[in-house]
């Protein structure tokens, strides 16, 4: 009768897990569908091309040549360490992420990289919901097809915002330190990589303990990721 009773509820358990697996499939399609619609309608309504040139077009924009070796290098450490390996979206980051989520059963952890972020600003709102983030996933890998890294790159530092209304890197050269993006030192370079993490807290006018806190978290990337370049904060 035991035995029996064991392979009933064997049996039960079986059904019940191909229901959940069917309804988690069921799911992730109506989620890969809403993202994709998104998609499709933000590229009707702004194609890819206006978007980046309405980039290109700002007063303020500022080619890569003109930003330092170091506040590059210090943004990939920070934001997207495997931007030169990865097609538009960091399968690694996203279910490392996927998981700090689902553990915290909320949105903690974003996994985005440089060019989900930049098709983020270009097209979608800040709502962390899982159709936007599909929809900026899509985005992200038609932008990797069009363009190059460097482009993309080019693309984000020129349309992030580090506070104080600064919606690019010369902005926030010129704003906080008064000088163009290739005058920067090795100190402002580190400093300003930190500030778009969270510029209501990080920006140096609102506070430069924080912003030197935050600095450091950076420099502590950088050398994890064997960024080999000599930054110093000024303490």
């Amino acid at each position: 009768m035991r035995m029996i009773w064991k392979s009933i509820k064997l049996v039960f358990f079986c059904k019940l897990l191909k229901v959940m697996m069917g309804l988690s499939l069921l799911g992730l399609s109506v989620l890969m569908f809403k993202g994709y619609a998104d998609y499709r309608d933000a590229l009707e309504k702004k194609p890819l091309a206006q978007a980046m040139e309405e980039i290109v077009q700002k007063p303020s924009y500022v080619s890569l040549e003109q930003v330092p070796d170091i506040y590059k290098e210090a943004l990939i450490a920070v934001e997207d360490h495997r931007f030169y390996e990865h097609p538009g979206v960091d399968v690694i980051a996203t279910g490392r992420a996927l998981i700090n989520d689902i553990k915290a059963m909320d949105f903690v952890e974003g996994g985005s990289t440089i060019t989900q972020q930049l098709a983020k600003n270009m097209y979608f709102t800040q709502e962390k919901t899982l159709s936007r983030k599909t929809a900026e996933m899509f985005m992200a890998l038609k932008i990797e097809r069009e363009y190059s890294k460097d482009e993309i790159l080019e693309a984000y530092i020129n349309s992030i915002y580090y506070g104080d209304g600064y919606y690019s890197l010369r902005e926030a050269s010129l704003g906080y330190f008064g000088k163009e993006p290739e005058d920067m030192t090795d100190d402002e370079c580190t400093l300003l990589v930190g500030v778009p993490n969270a510029p209501s807290v990080y920006a140096p006018t609102v506070s430069m303990d924080m912003a030197r806190k935050r600095q450091q978290q950076v420099l502590s990337l950088m050398k994890k990721k064997e960024v080999m370049v000599e930054a110093y904060s000024s303490e």
